[in-house]
């Protein structure tokens, strides 16, 4: 299959809106949902947790607008993998996708998978907590894994796993069809969102125990429960940057790309801060700290016992688009990985009749169903935070470096606001890491870790496999 003039095998499929719906529906999964509840519980002052999720907003803004910068001068499949190889070499861009493989995509599909599966079960009268199959036994002896044995697996991961396994089936027939489905589940989701705000507004009522306005609710908030809750903030908005993994599949990327990514990250922002509002129009922030799903509490207040089991289907749709999003741009970062032969070579594998990425695809259904069924929602949750971070803000610091190393470079789009604005991310990144690195030091060493012994299996693939140089884009 012949390459288009930056590169690229894969067919662009993608419009505009397409693509919008890549950006919205991977990153409105659970989080607005739910995320609010936990973030109260750090920050009960009305008007700092309102600042916070703005805060939360502007950085990721910031990540946009630079992005945007780099999707155009690179649509290329693979995104964040392609900035990092172009500013920084192989080397590094190896350990971006070693990361990828072992951290940060098994446990993002894990806990999406896991979410998408509870809500449904919960919305069928079913526990998601429940035993349904158990592997190994106390009894049995020694275990060469015996963190892993005995392993009981619940009824949400058996689900989960199902859930990854049929979007992974739905993109391995090509990537049409995953966006057939990516454009339903994203107009569902911003229809429920939206709806659930406009009801609430339209029909709901003021909480009574409010006296003196919602911004009359304060209390003292230090720094540290301030960072821990932007932690869960940016869990919430992370989805913005998956949309440049599928570059090479976006038509006119070079007008398309910024373009998506600007409309889909301010169509995101609007509909959290709006949620919030909502939320705290009609429950007390100190009675959302000890809400688990306050958009049912929302929804209860407003159309009754039924808000409970609409609100849990609509998590379940979705969180389930969410995963169907993973899936359509996690596997181009191993097929531009294998591209490079930087991966072995049948992950670069393009299906001749449906012009899909197949054996990214599998790899990745593999891996995600192997660890939905090993780790916990909590561990896959923070396991994917560490492990992408410090490559967002690698792929933000590469425009400074691409900007002195190559002027000549074309840039359909130059990031505005620069240098500021890449440097506002890259601030709000370098919190986030140093507030996980304090707070949860052993986590973070074993995921950092992890991604480290990316060098010397690099070191070993190269010299097992004498890697022609790849052409460097113009």
């Amino acid at each position: 299959m012949s390459a288009d003039r930056w590169g690229e095998r894969l067919i662009r499929r993608l419009g505009l809106w397409s693509a919008v719906a890549v950006l919205v529906g991977s990153t409105i999964g659970s989080g607005i949902f739910r995320t609010p509840a936990s973030v109260a519980q750090r920050i009960d002052d009305v008007p700092l947790f309102l600042f916070a999720w703005v805060l939360g907003a502007i950085v990721v803004l910031c990540g946009a607008l630079t992005y945007s910068e780099l999707a155009a001068a690179f649509p290329r499949s693979g995104g964040v993998y392609v900035f990092v190889r172009e500013s920084f070499g192989r080397l590094p861009a190896f350990l971006f996708s070693w990361a990828e493989l072992w951290v940060i995509r098994p446990g993002a599909f894990g806990a999406i998978g896991i979410t998408a599966s509870a809500y449904t079960l919960r919305t069928l009268g079913l526990s998601p907590a429940a035993i349904v199959a158990h592997i190994g036994s106390a009894s049995a002896p020694a275990s060469p894994w015996p963190s892993l044995l005995p392993l009981d697996i619940r009824a949400e991961q058996l689900l989960g796993a199902g859930y990854i396994l049929l979007v992974g089936t739905v993109n391995f027939f090509g990537i049409h069809r995953g966006a057939v489905l990516q454009n339903v589940s994203t107009a569902f989701k911003v229809g429920a969102l939206g709806l659930l705000v406009l009801v609430g507004f339209s029909l709901g009522h003021p909480a009574q125990e409010i006296s003196g306005g919602i911004l009359s609710q304060r209390a003292a908030v230090g720094l540290s429960p301030f960072l821990l809750a932007m932690v869960s903030i940016l869990w919430a908005y992370d989805g913005w940057a998956d949309l440049a993994f599928v570059g090479g599949e976006v038509l006119q990327p070079q007008k398309t790309l910024p373009r998506a990514l600007l409309i889909g990250t301010s169509i995101v922002v609007v509909l959290y801060l709006s949620a919030n509002l909502v939320y705290l129009y009609l429950i007390p922030i100190q009675q959302m700290k000890g809400a688990e799903l306050v958009a049912a509490d929302v929804a209860r207040l407003v159309i009754g016992p039924a808000g409970v089991v609409v609100v849990s289907a609509a998590i379940a749709v979705s969180t389930f688009g969410t995963l169907n999003g993973s899936m359509m741009t996690a596997p181009r970062i191993f097929f531009a990985a294998a591209e490079d032969a930087l991966f072995p070579r049948v992950i670069a594998r393009v299906d001749p009749k449906n012009h899909a990425p197949t054996g990214a695809i599998v790899l990745m259904t593999v891996m995600g169903m192997i660890f939905i069924l090993i780790r916990t929602f909590t561990a896959l949750a923070d396991q994917f935070v560490i492990g992408i971070w410090p490559f967002y803000a690698l792929a933000v610091a590469g425009v400074f470096v691409l900007r002195r190393t190559r002027p000549g470079l074309e840039r359909p789009y130059k990031t505005w606001g620069y240098p500021f604005v890449p440097l506002v991310f890259l601030a709000g990144a370098l919190f986030l890491l140093g507030n996980y690195l304090v707070s949860e030091p052993k986590s973070f060493a074993i995921d950092i870790g992890i991604i480290l012994t990316g060098m010397p299996a690099y070191v070993i693939w190269q010299r097992a496999h004498r890697v022609p140089r790849p052409v460097v884009m113009p």
